[in-house]
């Protein structure tokens, strides 16, 4: 097998630190692009100078734009927030997201870059996929249908539901792979063997939008189906994407990934679990530094099947663990701003529980050293300054807490 066969394009196999370098570039390209074009970025980057991002420190700096903030930004200035750099008319498609949130898909070949991860999976030209994902409002079987047609793959645009007639069409037209939820090609295959549907012809799989279990990977493993995995978004499209290696799932040449901490823009050490912030290379929606409000975390080395770009565990939970507490909200970034005012610390948790009907809330904390004198007392004065709300602080030691990127942590029951 030559290497055009293995990878999509040179991009996935380029020398990191040329990546690393065009990279740079592109991210600051795009910075002075948003600013010139996106009337939202216009007023949010007024005082940054492109120019001057020489190094990803630089570009860390700039704001982080939040997902769970897009409906409020869309009805302020619809349809897109100010966030598009072009018009409406300009766009292939609208999509209607939970809500609502509109997602434009600009006009030209695979806008989501799902061609990336299909090839990965193994989908080549010349063959039919069956794709079930959603063609209803939202874009992810626009998606993979795009991904598809870059490879040069004939669709069947399956969707959801209508299980008998998805086995009917799979018996009939004999497509070599499935793209679609992995739950969903599960009840397809146990209904064919309900119906006694020969759906051998299935060899390949990606799948995406839900938990990909190892207990499913094996279950499709077992009748001849080699599924992988990818990552995508409504809003940036890929992110990131499994390949035969099978070890983490590989970033998309088309954007450039951060992991932070959860409430912050602040970028965590490689391993330590955090929010996946996104930027996108794409002209026509521009993201700079989009919290997408997903967990996860940055595996060391390269992938054993050659790209050599960076990888990620893949989805770990959500980053939004906002709470309420005696009738007030607390955010993560609040968290993030009581340990900021204290230069001692290092990753903290705030525990809220209840007991005899009555909230509480303690804030465990790491030390970077020794703890001074008054340490834990300022730091509960801090926190009811930022909360609002009176807490405990639990001081411990360096590396005692989880890594699993929660900054809060409910435990409350209530019965």
């Amino acid at each position: 097998m030559t290497a055009q066969d293995t990878y999509f394009d040179t991009l996935e196999t380029r020398d990191p630190a040329e990546r690393e370098a065009q990279r740079l570039q592109a991210l600051a390209q795009q910075v002075a692009h948003a600013a010139d074009n996106a009337p939202f970025y216009t007023a949010l980057l007024a005082d940054v100078d492109p120019r001057a991002i020489e190094d990803y420190a630089a570009f860390a700096a700039l704001p982080v734009t939040r997902k769970s903030e897009l409906k409020e930004h869309q009805a302020a200035q619809p349809p897109f927030g100010g966030l598009a750099a072009v018009t409406p008319g300009a766009m292939a498609r609208i999509f209607v997201s939970p809500g609502p949130i509109y997602d434009p898909e600009g006009d030209r070949v695979d806008y989501w870059r799902l061609g990336r991860a299909m090839h990965a999976a193994g989908f080549r030209r010349g063959e039919l996929v069956h794709n079930a994902f959603s063609y209803h409002f939202t874009p992810a079987a626009s998606m993979a249908e795009g991904g598809a047609r870059a490879i040069g793959c004939a669709v069947i645009p399956a969707g959801v539901g209508q299980t008998e007639l998805q086995v009917e069409a799979i018996a009939g037209l004999r497509p070599h792979g499935y793209v679609g939820t992995p739950s969903f090609l599960k009840i397809i295959l146990e209904k064919g063997d309900e119906l006694g549907a020969d759906l051998s012809s299935l060899t390949k799989a990606l799948v995406s939008a839900e938990p990909y279990p190892p207990s499913l990977r094996s279950f499709f493993a077992e009748r001849g189906i080699a599924g992988v995995q990818c990552y995508a978004t409504a809003d940036l499209g890929l992110i990131a994407y499994e390949s035969p290696g099978q070890e983490g799932l590989i970033v998309d040449e088309g954007v450039y990934v951060e992991i932070v901490r959860p409430g912050t823009g602040e970028p965590v050490p490689e391993g330590e679990v955090g929010e996946v912030v996104v930027t996108n290379l794409c002209p026509e929606y521009p993201l700079l530094r989009f919290a997408t409000g997903d967990l996860s975390a940055v595996l060391p080395g390269t992938s054993p099947c050659g790209r050599s770009n960076r990888r990620i565990k893949g989805w770990m939970g959500r980053a939004d663990q906002t709470t309420k507490v005696r009738g007030m909200f607390v955010h993560p970034s609040q968290v993030a701003a009581v340990l900021a005012r204290h230069p001692e610390l290092g990753r903290g948790r705030l525990v809220v529980d209840r007991a005899d009907d009555r909230d509480s809330m303690t804030l465990h904390a790491e030390l970077k050293g020794a703890a001074p004198d008054g340490l834990a007392d300022a730091v509960a004065e801090s926190l009811r300054d930022v909360c609002k709300l009176r807490g405990e602080v639990d001081l411990v030691a360096e590396g005692s807490l989880a890594n699993d990127g929660k900054v809060i942590d409910d435990i409350r029951t209530f019965e």
